[in-house]
């Protein structure tokens, strides 16, 4: 029973995180996905290990291809850049 009730906790501890790191965007996640898959290929578990932090912290791709134009006026003009 203990078992089972510390798996829930686990659970339902990654699946908040998982939450957390979706708000602050997916640069975070693809970061950590490719720090833990180059870590664990060069040092294994614990290459992983570190992999995701510093992946995590550093960023990795855009890979949703959203991007836009924000536009604003001031007093030289009109300014447009793409985000």
């Amino acid at each position: 029973m203990r078992k089972l009730f510390a798996a829930g906790v686990i659970c339902a501890a990654l699946f908040a995180s998982t939450a957390a790191f979706a708000a602050e965007g997916e640069r975070m996640l693809t970061g950590a996905g490719i720090g833990a898959g180059t870590g664990a290929i060069i040092a294994g578990p614990p290459g992983a290990l570190v992999g995701v932090i510093v992946g995590s912290w550093v960023g990795g791709p855009r890979i949703t291809g959203r991007s836009y134009r924000t536009c604003w006026y001031d007093h030289d003009g009109r300014h447009c850049r793409w985000r």
